[in-house]
């Protein structure tokens, strides 16, 4: 097991900090450049980091308090580029397929997709790994899926941009929104996954049990109702407010399970 070093770690954990309020002031002064001087070559430089300013901030938090994980930051690194380069490339080949509109009952098959590509991220880095801890899943499962929620929100962002006839204030409302709800997304939704699957693994081998499979539909079924709330509810509610209150119940609930197996994890490691 790794050493446990209290003021070592305490030290780390303000890092994450750090990187949020540095990278907003950067992305704010950013923008601000953007609007008065109107270059577009400032565009590309504000869409990746607006896309990629709380997801990394949501991995380095959890990989801060790694002093009982044997995770590092190369393979934290590359879980978060496989799971967001890969995952996109896959949901983008697959979802075509089985979609043409996003409905209340499609959005289950866009969880069930989604869901299944980005753990892959975690399955190419983790198979050289030991692969027995739970916190080494939430770490690398957040990781995996905070890739996959920014590279998606880029993507988002330059859809807006060319449906809108190049309108920047839309592509960064869009990319903004997409940045501060991404915690009770992709991240957590995955983490969740991902740290069953390593609670139930051998040091060198994957176990896929009832409790695996219960954790992947669980992943599935918190992403599907997060998706799939704003079709149900479009024709009952007249307020968008309703919608959004919706949502963050069921990002609440993916938090709380995440922070159950977080403590879990912890107390199984020490």
């Amino acid at each position: 097991m790794p050493k446990t070093d209290g003021s070592h770690s305490a030290k780390k954990r303000h890092y994450w900090w750090r990187i949020l309020l540095i990278g907003f002031g950067i992305y704010v002064a950013g923008l601000i450049i953007l609007i008065f001087t109107g270059n577009p070559n400032v565009f590309p430089t504000m869409t990746i980091s607006g896309s990629f300013l709380v997801p990394v901030t949501y991995v380095s938090f959890f990989y801060e308090r790694r002093h009982l994980s044997s995770v590092k930051m190369p393979a934290t690194a590359m879980t978060f580029f496989y799971g967001g380069v890969l995952g996109t490339l896959a949901a983008s080949l697959l979802e075509p397929l089985f979609i043409h509109s996003l409905t209340f009952q499609t959005a289950l098959i866009v969880g069930v997709i989604e869901e299944f590509v980005k753990i892959w991220g975690v399955l190419l880095i983790a198979r050289r790994l030991r692969h027995d801890s739970e916190l080494d899943g939430i770490i690398l499962g957040a990781a995996a899926g905070m890739g996959f929620a920014a590279f998606e929100s880029m993507g988002y962002a330059f859809s807006a941009f060319l449906r809108s006839g190049g309108s920047l204030s839309l592509s960064v409302g869009v990319t903004l929104l997409r940045g501060l709800l991404s915690p009770v997304g992709h991240g957590t939704w995955t983490a969740i996954f991902a740290a069953v699957l390593f609670r139930e693994s051998r040091a060198r081998k994957f176990r896929i049990n009832l409790a695996v499979f219960a954790a992947y539909f669980t992943a599935v079924a918190l992403h599907w109702l997060w998706d799939g709330i704003p079709g149900l509810l479009s024709h009952l509610v007249s307020s968008g407010v309703d919608i959004f209150i919706a949502q963050m119940v069921v990002g609440a609930a993916g938090l709380f399970i995440l922070w159950r197996r977080w403590k879990e994890a912890l107390s199984r490691q020490r």
